[in-house]
């Protein structure tokens, strides 16, 4: 199973870009897009590799799905370990 997340990307350099996900930035790769993106755009991010480009707001309700799922598994982890 393959996961893609959905990242923002806030700067390009020929084929490189950077994206950020909720304050997280990383390098991807644009070699396999194909369409061109800019600054702002919304891609499927996987392996380091931007496979496809995404509407803003179906990328920010997977990124409201995706912060749910750790939030929830948060609480699983604190409720077993006891930890605050």
């Amino acid at each position: 199973m393959c996961l893609a997340i959905p990242s923002r990307i806030v700067q390009i350099d020929d084929l490189r870009a950077v994206v950020d996900v909720y304050g997280a930035r990383r390098e991807i790769n644009l070699m396999l897009m194909p369409e061109e993106v800019g600054i702002g755009d919304y891609v499927l991010v996987h392996a380091g590799f931007a496979l496809q480009k995404v509407d803003q707001e179906p990328a920010l309700e997977a990124l409201k799905v995706i912060s749910t799922i750790i939030e929830d598994v948060e609480k699983e982890i604190q409720a077993e370990t006891g930890s605050p």
